[in-house]
């Protein structure tokens, strides 16, 4: 086991911190411990780092709320940068996406998903981009534009053309339906502060309290 004495600190005091999702494993951002910071954070239970620029401690999600709880660390294996596997509560980046990473460089663009929460953590993503800059033209936008009460009236829509594809559709437009509704349910749920995450850990919250399958 490793103690925080033994890091390697850099010239400033600090290590790198890597914040993965405990639950998806996706990267939500790179921040910075110091010694004071890691002691906090042990204390805590939650993610308090040390900001560069404003050169003081940070308590993630203080003013936010969008706090990470802490479900352990594990440093590299020249003891110079640090895991921190915490289970947020809300989007992890100040624009509102869940995580910090979602620009491509170069012209390298991400890996095709091999799962439906890799795509949906990307899209969730992307609906969080679209609520914050409200660009023209685009669909999701005006949805947020158009209010609670018009994106909770289109989950509904998209529930029965689900429902009468399943009925009397081809296994395509049960697809293109299906599609359709899970993305409405994105943005509502975004349009009412609350993830993907949220639902998964309420699954299998009932899961391992033995609740009976639905």
């Amino acid at each position: 086991m490793v103690e925080s004495k033994d890091l390697k600190w850099n010239d400033a005091g600090l290590v790198p911190a890597v914040v993965q999702d405990a639950s998806s494993g996706e990267v939500l951002t790179l921040a910075y411990l110091s010694r004071e910071s890691m002691a906090r954070t042990q204390e805590l239970g939650e993610t308090v780092f040390y900001s560069r620029s404003r050169r003081t401690l940070w308590h993630k999600g203080e003013t936010s709320g969008n706090t990470q709880k802490v479900v352990g660390m594990l440093a590299d294996c020249d003891l110079d940068a640090v895991l921190v596997r915490v289970i947020p509560q809300g989007p992890a980046c100040h624009t509102g996406a869940n995580s910090c990473f979602f620009e491509s460089i170069g012209g390298f663009e991400p890996a095709p998903p091999d799962s439906i929460g890799s795509i949906l953590a990307g899209l969730e993503q992307l609906i969080a981009q679209r609520e914050a800059e409200r660009p023209e033209g685009s669909y999701t936008a005006r949805l947020f534009n158009e209010g609670r009460k018009r994106i909770m009236q289109k989950v509904g829509e998209e529930g029965v053309e689900t429902a009468i594809a399943g009925v009397g559709g081809s296994r395509e437009e049960f697809i293109s339906e299906a599609s359709d509704l899970l993305f409405h349910l994105l943005v509502a749920l975004r349009e009412v502060g609350v993830s993907s995450q949220d639902l998964a850990r309420e699954l299998a919250r009932r899961r391992l309290s033995g609740q009976p399958a639905r």
